[in-house]
């Protein structure tokens, strides 16, 4: 077990005896086992635990077996946190599980920090990473999900993902390892619990050679996907144009991409959208119907006349409004503008550009707003002489609805003064009876 445990350190270039490690001990066969390796292997540690107080007595009782073996070993620092879990599952209305998760790596992140260490080391083992593989199946991650537990992620590391339960097992037995079982493993309404206890005896008893063949697929999986991946950030760089609040994918070039159902799913997973409305996304795209919206948690895609427009929900407020004063000398939200009164007409040209308005000071009335569009709004363009609607404005400049929707608007009153950086408004421009010009400048 010791030359197998060196050698996958070795071999995925986990970390050194130089590396500062934290070690996560719950106080079970997986966790101790890894704190004996280290130890008989002389690397250096710090131990956390954690207690979710889910378990009564039990909890405390794990935390206080975990303190004993800190003691016994002669560990340099041990921490040791306390959780409201089920106050925090209710209150985000998560699982225990994710609140678990959630909870310690929180706490594990802000020790590694504090403390500046290099790597967490977790228990995790072969038999977690084959229970991973059939959770993700059934969740629906595609190929990233077929790798199972990785190695390495960014600083957090998992060197017994060599060996099985069993195995683990049998060396602690055979070294007299004294460690404690949580009862919740045995809780089969925890879908891994049911995966471990239930289905793998089953394809053990089928196929024998069930941990090995799986821990070969892993490594299979793995190399795949790092092909699959290539081909996928080659796609993604050829197709993805991105902006300052948008991610762009042009319709034309989506259509070609073979076979489109995956590449659509490995190009919007990543923001979030689940497998029905990716499909609806793929619909879509053989629709001549601009215009149309999907959604998940954080982000709307938007089917556009040549795009495919990705942007975060929470990006658009459209009952913003800010006001400014005839006194203000600036602004800053939501755009950069600069602001001058100016009275001695002499030496005043207007300048040919749309970032910079000139206004008849005398005709605004003040404060002015600056805000969204609405649906209605009209106005009457620089140079016209009747109502345009704004919505037939848009059309003309090939405005997405996203464009539409993250274009301000300055008003006097119900009045549209200046579509900001497109187009003034007639009824508001300086003429040669202007006495004081009001400029405003887009930086």
């Amino acid at each position: 077990m010791q030359n197998e445990f060196i050698k996958y350190i070795r071999e995925n270039n986990l970390f050194t005896k130089k590396d500062k490690l934290l070690v996560a001990v719950s106080g079970g066969l997986d966790s101790i086992v890894l704190c004996e390796l280290l130890l008989q292997n002389g690397f250096e540690f710090a131990i956390a635990h954690c207690n979710f107080h889910l378990r009564g007595e039990e909890s405390n009782r794990d935390e206080a077996f975990v303190k004993n073996y800190v003691e016994k070993n002669n560990i340099k620092e041990f921490f040791v946190a306390s959780f409201d879990t089920e106050t925090y599952m209710k209150e985000r209305k998560v699982s225990v599980e994710m609140a678990a998760r959630e909870l310690r790596y929180k706490w594990f992140d802000r020790i590694m920090s504090e403390k500046k260490l290099d790597y967490l080391v977790t228990g995790h083992h072969a038999d977690d990473s084959a229970e991973t593989i059939f959770i993700n199946i059934l969740r629906g991650t595609g190929i990233a999900g077929l790798h199972g537990i990785l190695p390495k992620t960014n600083n957090i590391v998992r060197p017994l993902l060599f060996a099985t339960k069993a195995h683990l097992a049998e060396y602690a037995d055979k070294n007299h390892i004294e460690h404690i079982e949580d009862s919740s493993n045995q809780n089969i309404e925890i879908i891994r619990n049911r995966i471990r206890q239930e289905i793998f005896p089953i394809f053990r008893e089928i196929a024998p050679n069930f941990d090995i063949t799986v821990r070969r697929e892993i490594e299979r999986f793995r190399q795949t996907e790092q092909v699959f991946r290539s081909v996928i950030d080659r796609v993604r760089t050829e197709i993805l144009i991105s902006e300052s609040d948008c991610i762009k994918m042009p319709i034309e070039k989506l259509k070609t991409l073979t076979p489109l159902k995956i590449f659509l799913f490995e190009l919007f997973s990543e923001y979030g959208f689940n497998e029905s409305t990716i499909n609806a996304i793929e619909e879509s795209l053989f629709e001549d119907l601009s215009g149309k919206q999907f959604f998940s948690d954080e982000y709307r895609a938007i089917r556009d006349r040549q795009y495919i427009i990705i942007s975060r929900r929470n990006y658009l407020q459209t009952n913003e409004c800010y006001l400014i004063n005839p006194d203000d000398f600036s602004l800053d939200e939501p755009l950069p503008l600069k602001l001058e009164v100016m009275r001695d007409m002499q030496f005043i040209s207007i300048p040919q550009d749309r970032n910079i308005a000139m206004l008849d000071f005398d005709k605004l009335t003040f404060p002015l707003m600056l805000r969204k569009w609405k649906k209605g709004d009209s106005f009457i363009p620089l140079g016209l002489n009747k109502q345009k609607k704004l919505s037939d404005f848009f059309t003309n400049l090939k405005y997405s609805l996203l464009d539409k929707e993250n274009q301000w608007l300055l008003c006097s009153g119900e009045e549209i003064v200046w579509i900001v950086g497109k187009r003034l408004d007639d009824r508001f421009k300086v003429t040669e009876n202007t006495v004081t010009i009001y400029r405003m400048e887009l930086l």
